[in-house]
């Protein structure tokens, strides 16, 4: 078997399991959460405050680079445990679902060596209720609508499509 045969294996093998809900992504840990004894997300409350409060502070008006130099004040190192925050973490977390309680799958794919946002390409698989949520759907919603608000460019008057 030849490279290419391998890697589209591979992705039949991960879609399969993102279609019949056994995929082991849906349970891959971020920032907030551990990994509880059967594989589970949990909540880690000491990580969970600091998610609400990037949320709550966010949509308070706050820049992302304000966020940053609040974490570093506060002496919260980022997910990786550099002592000072990026403003990519923190937008990811942001337009991180997995917060809800919700996992959405396929969101990116892979065309040769880039990865682009699934805008429609291909089916995407949301779960839900494998996991407990920080924040709620009103919350995430919100931050989302912000997000898309504060965007440069021509894209940020076109409505916002849910996921959920």
């Amino acid at each position: 078997m030849d490279t290419i045969q391998k890697s589209e294996a591979i992705k039949t093998g991960l879609r399969k399991g993102f279609q019949n809900g056994t995929s082991k992504m849906a349970q891959r840990r971020c920032y907030g959460y551990i990994t509880g004894p059967d594989g589970e997300l949990v909540v880690n409350p000491d990580e969970a405050i600091v998610v609400l409060w990037i949320f709550e502070h966010y949509l308070s008006g706050d820049s992302l680079g304000k966020i940053v130099t609040g974490l570093e004040q506060k002496g919260l190192p980022s997910p990786t445990g550099k002592p000072k925050w990026s403003r990519e973490a923190l937008s990811k977390l942001l337009s991180n679902e997995k917060y809800t309680g919700r996992v959405l799958l396929q969101k990116t794919v892979r065309t040769g060596a880039i990865q682009i946002e699934n805008d429609d390409l291909m089916d995407r698989y949301l779960y839900t209720g494998t996991h407990e949520a920080i924040i709620s759907d009103e919350l995430f919603l919100a931050a989302q609508q912000e997000k898309l608000s504060r965007a440069k460019g021509p894209e940020n008057h076109i409505a916002m499509k849910l996921s959920f």
